[in-house]
């Protein structure tokens, strides 16, 4: 079985910063990715909108222009959110929205993953100026949908944890007071999630990884498989249902590709396991294994068309530009994966972690 597939966007991606940039931008582009968007909590963070790179701080402009330089130039579309930080402001926003440069912004929870020590909780920004200068620009919110600063059982247990806690408490809030305003809640997790995604306006839509489909927490736990370690971390079962329901449902056009894509040359280190997995070169054959396995024929013309939307379709009519005129070929055929070796050192892509070996493999 052969899948021709017109070239997909990755709308949520790490390519990071220095000189392996260029290998993840071409493990992008060797599994058929027409664009990205690629996230901004590099080292300094993207937290402003033009200018050239400075200690402190990349702009969109500057980063753009190092991914540009690394291979990302040949993307049909490069998007790069503004970090939100205290330091952003509405008028930042105006500014940056009047130049095109500024299409989405990134809400971290402090200390909520890699590199969002920058971040403020989301009760600081509901109702203030920079949101609803977002709101008036239509520009794109793009969410880390996790409470912050939960003790151990808060964060985690059977009835409730942090992102169900964050689309229960705040994302309610967020939406009565910014009507308007366009949301993507990245790499959701939870069945209360993608309900809630589900049940909001037109103008929310969510991203779903490859690992989220696939996996569940007992995966993770069962002989500590730091590979999958990802924030946030995957679920239950239940949650992996919903999601598979989610994005295999007819006709649905909210829910996206976004890998969140995370390159660690050192996944375990002394003070913990680094969060992210590396799926650059290998997404699209775990999202085919991850659609089959909840039950999508994808020899079928009705699965295909399913499977064509949620990778290729729905992400760029959300995001307001076109889908991509080129495509892409997969074959229903194994195929092994090996690490990336990369000028800051080799990369273990999640399949090689696992030890899963992939049951479609990309022709070109």
């Amino acid at each position: 079985m052969t899948l021709t597939l017109p070239k997909w966007f990755d709308l949520h991606t790490h390519f990071r910063q220095g000189p392996a940039m260029a290998s993840y931008v071409k493990a992008h582009l060797d599994m058929g990715c027409a664009g990205a968007l690629a996230m901004p909590n590099t080292q300094p963070p993207v937290s402003r909108v033009t200018g050239t790179a400075l200690a402190d701080s990349w702009s969109i402009q500057s980063y753009s222009a190092d991914l540009g330089a690394a291979g990302a130039d040949v993307f049909e579309q490069l998007i790069v959110p503004l970090y939100l930080t205290r330091q952003t402001t509405a008028e930042m926003i105006h500014a940056g929205a009047a130049t095109g440069l500024l299409r989405a912004c990134k809400y971290y929870p402090p200390h909520g993953t890699t590199n969002s020590e920058h971040g403020m909780p989301m009760d600081d920004l509901i109702g203030g100026p920079v949101l609803s200068a977002m709101e008036e620009n239509g520009t794109i919110l793009c969410i880390h949908g996790e409470q912050h600063a939960l003790s151990g059982p808060d964060y985690i247990d059977a009835q409730q944890n942090a992102e169900t806690r964050f689309y229960t408490e705040r994302m309610p809030r967020l939406l009565a007071a910014h009507p308007k305003l366009r949301i993507v809640c990245e790499h959701i997790t939870t069945r209360t999630a993608a309900e809630f995604v589900t049940n909001a306006p037109a103008h929310v839509g969510a991203t779903i990884t490859p690992q989220h489909l696939l996996y569940t927490l007992g995966h993770l736990i069962q002989g500590l498989k730091y590979h999958l370690y990802c924030l946030p971390i995957v679920k239950f079962q239940e949650d992996r249902a919903a999601l598979r329901k989610a994005v295999t449902t007819l006709g649905q056009t909210k829910f996206f590709a976004g890998t969140d894509s995370a390159p660690h040359t050192t996944k375990a280190t002394a003070c913990g396991c680094a969060a992210g997995c590396f799926t650059g070169g290998c997404a699209p054959q775990l999202y085919a294994m991850a659609f089959e396995e909840a039950g999508t024929d994808l020899s079928s013309a009705e699965g295909q068309s399913l499977f064509a939307h949620f990778l290729s379709l729905n992400g760029p009519s959300f995001y307001g530009f076109p889908a991509s005129t080129q495509h892409f070929q997969m074959e229903k055929s194994p195929s092994q994966t090996t690490l990336l070796e990369t000028p800051a050192g080799p990369i273990t892509p999640l399949p090689l972690g696992m030890g899963l070996e992939l049951t479609w493999r990309i022709l070109g």
